[in-house]
């Protein structure tokens, strides 16, 4: 289950940028300043009027680098295909799953063993909602 928040585009937000990036391997030295700043809106959100937040409910997706409470960027104006992980309106329920198409039948995938596949079939209320673009942790 997911709950979608619309997104608000009315400020700026701004946070320091480090342009040499940040070191995975061996210590790099230390800079003395922050270079550019970044807006999160204009880096994570390429369509506003399309875009909507997300909080993940669940562990369907834990595989996938998707756990409980992460947040979601759900951009509604990308055209869905094979293999991206989408929200999908399914029954009346927000779910979020990676989207197979095959022989004109869509499935959808968990990315976690202890869920099966759910075949879509006519007798289902379905949507296929937006597709996750980011995918924002706190840990």
């Amino acid at each position: 289950m997911i709950t979608i928040k619309p997104m608000v585009f009315d400020t700026e937000f701004r946070l320091p940028l480090m342009l040499d990036g940040i070191s995975a391997g061996f210590p790099s030295p230390a800079q003395d300043f922050i270079d550019t700043p970044i807006d999160l809106n204009k880096e994570l959100i390429k369509n506003p009027s399309s875009t909507f937040f997300g909080r993940v409910s669940g562990d369907s997706m834990k595989n996938a680098g998707m756990d409980d409470g992460d947040l979601l960027v759900i951009d509604k104006s990308i055209r869905p295909r094979d293999g991206m992980i989408a929200v999908c309106f399914l029954d009346g329920e927000f779910i979020m799953k990676q989207i197979q198409f095959s022989d004109n039948v869509c499935w959808l995938i968990a990315a976690n063993e202890q869920y099966a596949p759910i075949k879509v079939s006519p007798d289902n209320t379905f949507v296929i909602w937006g597709i996750v673009k980011h995918v924002i942790k706190s840990f």
